[in-house]
């Protein structure tokens, strides 16, 4: 406002008491004179008006400073991601069922073979405790027809041998199931699960299949080659199983390890599968 009422503002700047007069006519003449002092409002507004920018360029500028917080990268977590645990727990879960369901048909396997053994086998057969039968002073023969024992009984490679060879391998059959019988009792007693089918289950599938299928093989029965193949396959699977064992019994723990004087598993088990003597080989290295 002009404090004089002559249309000058204190500082001087020409305000006009009256607006612009508008181009009623269209063809670009005003209607009456600007004074030259309607132009220092637009002029001023104008200087303000840039201040203005440049004020706010400068706060624009300094932003940064104030919005690091904002703009930082958030903390790095070690949280599992959701999907690698439930995948962890899940595999977790399906390697628990196949123990628990390669036990529990080991378990009925040897059970079912067991039951059908007579009764006066089973108890010469019988698992006896340590030192039972055989002790450190036993001779060879004791040790030959001892019944097996938990923990097992040491057989030399010459004592197997000696069993073996007068006996046309009837006595390996002994030995198998001894050992079979041995090692299941030891995973029953340390864990409450197996992973073999032990003596009954291991040696006496194959037993009862050359029994029946030898002689419905000569006869010309049908049924009868298969029974024979079938408990060949079986024995032979049985003994990588035992092989497989027998690594992981000498590999579990540093001591036994070194006590056996290993760096590595023993055992081939693949070599059950070979014919002689690679298969003897094997045996033996078992024994």
């Amino acid at each position: 406002h002009s404090s004089a009422g002559n249309g000058n503002d204190i500082n001087g700047i020409g305000i006009v008491e009256k607006m612009a007069c508008i181009d009623a006519n269209g063809d670009g003449n005003v209607m009456g004179a600007l004074p030259i002092a309607t132009m220092k409002p637009s002029i001023s507004r104008r200087r303000q008006h840039c201040l203005s920018l440049v004020l706010s360029a400068l706060v624009l500028a300094n932003a940064p400073l104030s919005s690091e917080a904002f703009t930082a990268p958030l903390p790095k977590t070690t949280n599992i991601p959701t999907a690698t645990r439930s995948s962890s727990r899940i595999h977790a879960k399906k390697e628990l069922l196949s123990e628990d369901a390669i036990s529990d048909f080991c378990q009925g396997t040897n059970e079912f073979w067991k039951a059908l053994v007579i009764e006066p086998v089973r108890n010469y057969v019988e698992i006896q405790p340590a030192e039972s039968t055989v002790t450190a002073t036993s001779d060879a023969l004791t040790k030959l027809t001892a019944p097996p024992e938990r923990p097992g009984i040491p057989r030399p490679v010459w004592l197997t041998i000696l069993g073996s060879v007068p006996t046309g391998l009837l006595w390996y059959g002994y030995y198998k199931f001894s050992v079979e019988e041995e090692l299941y009792q030891y995973e029953m007693q340390e864990t409450g699960k197996v992973s073999g089918a032990g003596g009954y289950g291991t040696l006496f599938p194959f037993v009862f299949g050359i029994l029946i299928g030898f002689p419905l093989s000569l006869l010309h029965i049908p049924g009868g080659e298969f029974l024979i193949e079938a408990a060949g396959a079986w024995i032979l699977l049985g003994q990588v199983n035992l092989y497989k064992r027998v690594n992981e019994l000498c590999v579990e723990e540093d001591e036994i390890k070194a006590e056996l004087g290993l760096t590595d598993p023993p055992l081939y088990e693949w070599w059950a599968l070979l014919p002689p003597p690679l298969d003897v080989v094997v045996g033996l290295r078992q024994v």
